[in-house]
């Protein structure tokens, strides 16, 4: 039996996780001395009280081995013989690597395969969604990681922040550390490609960041062939709905969702976050 697992960067509605058999490996989070797991013994609500109450930006850290192991052996006993472990940009974590570790460490009891998504969050979240149907279908693994494969190279994520404060303080976004200091005052448009994110534009409002998400969308995916789509938010739900809502009769729609951006990633981004994924069926 194949099951599908990912990390905490992964971003799906709520209940998707659950209808789809989705195993969550939690990213650490810490305050001070402090550490939660994203998720678990963490929800959003405490996480946004706590930094209104200490003053302070959390950090984060990816799952140790061990904490891999514990998850994979939970799917063992429920039967898996084939685990797919989905994870967010190993350029940018270490998370993919603890996967790797816990595969060798279980090597004589459940064939692992850690997959590198070279992306994130909504990412993340549909290559997580068409692995399970892939996998309840009955394709094989080599099936279905050719299939995250194809999802990986020409997905297209875009996000747009509300300034680069986080991103500033957290210092675990690549390139973006270059273009830092003439950018805390405007919206920036940040590209993940190729595993790595790098500010590509910059604007003034946000109504021309989304805007230019939009734009960039449509220039690479195209508007006429079938696509999957998802907006991702951190704490704006409205603008995220009025953005779906502009997006969907822009594109030739197939499946759209709407997600909160994982705690563990608005560490990182900030409040404000807003993004924009796609990719052709």
């Amino acid at each position: 039996m194949i099951r599908i697992a990912t990390d905490s960067t992964c971003d799906l509605p709520p209940g998707y996780f659950e209808e789809y058999g989705v195993t969550v490996v939690p990213i650490n989070i810490q305050f001070g001395t402090e550490t939660y797991e994203d998720g678990v013994t963490i929800d959003r609500e405490t996480f946004v009280r706590k930094i209104d109450e200490m003053g302070i930006l959390p950090t984060t850290s990816q799952p140790s081995a061990w904490q891999f192991e514990q998850y994979y052996r939970e799917l063992i006993e429920e039967g898996a013989t084939d685990i797919i472990s989905m994870h967010v940009t190993s350029k940018l974590s270490g998370t993919y690597q603890s996967a790797m570790m816990a595969q060798e460490a279980l090597k004589d009891q459940v064939r692992v395969h850690p997959f590198d998504s070279a992306s994130g969050s909504v990412a993340l979240g549909f290559m997580c969604m068409e692995a399970s149907r892939m996998a309840r279908e009955g394709k094989s693994v080599a099936e279905i990681l050719a299939r995250m494969e194809v999802i990986r190279d020409q997905g297209c994520l875009i996000l747009t922040l509300k300034d680069l404060r986080y991103a500033q303080m957290s210092g675990r976004t690549g390139r973006l550390q270059s273009s830092l200091a003439s950018l805390l005052s405007i919206k920036p448009i940040v590209l993940l490609e190729d595993g790595l994110l790098d500010v590509v534009e910059k604007v003034r409002t946000q109504g021309k960041a989304i805007d230019r998400l939009l734009d960039m969308v449509t220039e690479r995916i195209g508007t006429s062939e079938p696509v999957n789509l998802a907006v991702v938010h951190a704490l704006t739900p409205e603008p995220a709905q009025e953005l779906l809502e502009r997006a969907k009769p822009m594109f030739n729609c197939q499946e759209t969702f709407l997600a909160d951006l994982t705690s563990s990633l608005v560490v990182h981004f900030g409040p404000g976050t807003l993004g924009l994924f796609a990719y052709r069926i």
